[in-house]
C-alpha cells in the first residue's frame, strides 16, 4: 500500500503499484465476493469480457460499469492502475473509450504513466502515449515517468520516454512558433508578409514531417527542431531588435 509519509526506499516506493488483486488477496481473502467484477477481465486481458459488461444491457453489472471502473482504493488508484501493472495495453485502449481520465493522479501524484514506467511495461507506455497522456506529469517528488523508469532501471522505458519527450518538444515548439506569429502581428514590430509565410510554411512542413515519421529517432527529432529554430530565430530577432535612431546633429 502507498504510505502517507515520504517513501525513502526503492521497495516501499514501488508499492504504489501493488495491484488491486494482490491487496485483496493478501488483506481481505474472506471478502472475495466483493471483488470488482471488472478486475479479472482487466488483469487477464479479456477485452471482450469488459466490453460485454459495458455494452450489454443484460449484463448484471452493466449499470454500474462506469462506477466500478472509477472505483478507487485508499490512495486513489482505480482499475486502470491494475491493468497498467499487469501490462494489459489492449485493456487500457478499450477502457479509454468509456470516458475515463487517463491523466488522473493518485493522492501522491502518481499517474498511469508513472505506474507503467515503474513496472517496466513498455507496450503499456506506448499505448498511453498514443492516447495522448501527459508525459510531463509529476508526482509528489516532482518526478516524471521517465524519472521513475530511471529509478527502477527500466532502460527500455527510459529510452522510449526520452523519445516521446523529443517528439513532444518538437510539437510544442511548432505550436509556440505559430503563436508567436500572432503576437508579432499585434506588436510594434513589423512582420513582413514574406517572413510570415516563411515561418508558417516551415511550421507546416515540420508538422507534416511529424505525422509521416512516426518512427523517427531522437536525433532526427532534435535535428528537425534545430532546423526550425534556424529559420525562425533570425526573423524574430530582426523584428524584435531595437530600431536605431538617427542623430539629427552629428557630434564632432
Amino acid at each position: 500500500m502507498e504510505s502517507e509519509r515520504p517513501m525513502e526506499s526503492k521497495s516501499s516506493e514501488k508499492s504504489i503499484a501493488v495491484s488491486h488483486q494482490e491487496e485483496e488477496t493478501a488483506e481481505e481473502p474472506e471478502e472475495a465476493g466483493a471483488v470488482n467484477p471488472l478486475l479479472q477481465p482487466a488483469l487477464t486481458g479479456n477485452v471482450e469480457g469488459l466490453q460485454k459488461i459495458f455494452e450489454d444491457p443484460e449484463n448484471p453489472h452493466h449499470e454500474q460499469a462506469k462506477q466500478l471502473l472509477l472505483e478507487e482504493d485508499i490512495v486513489g488508484r482505480n482499475l486502470l492502475y491494475a491493468a497498467c501493472m499487469a501490462g494489459q495495453s489492449d485493456v487500457i485502449r478499450a477502457l479509454a473509450k468509456y470516458g475515463v481520465n487517463l491523466n488522473e493522479k493518485t493522492t501522491r501524484g502518481y499517474t498511469l504513466l508513472h505506474c507503467a514506467a515503474a513496472w517496466g511495461r513498455l507496450e503499456t507506455l506506448k499505448a498511453l502515449v498514443e492516447l495522448d497522456v501527459d508525459i510531463e506529469a509529476r508526482n509528489f517528488r516532482e518526478e516524471t515517468a521517465q524519472d521513475i523508469a530511471t529509478r527502477y532501471s527500466q532502460s527500455d522505458c527510459v529510452e522510449f520516454l526520452y523519445w516521446a519527450d523529443a517528439r513532444l518538444t518538437l510539437r510544442k515548439y511548432i505550436a509556440k512558433v505559430s503563436a508567436t506569429i500572432t503576437d508579432l502581428e499585434k506588436g510594434p514590430g513589423k512582420l513582413l508578409k514574406e517572413d510570415k509565410n516563411i515561418i508558417l510554411n516551415a511550421c507546416r512542413t515540420k508538422s507534416e514531417w511529424l505525422e509521416t515519421h512516426l518512427e523517427a529517432s531522437v536525433n532526427e527529432l532534435l535535428e528537425q527542431k534545430q532546423q526550425l529554430e534556424d529559420i525562425v530565430t533570425p526573423i524574430v530577432t530582426k523584428i524584435c531588435a531595437p530600431r536605431q535612431v538617427k542623430s539629427v546633429k552629428s557630434i564632432t
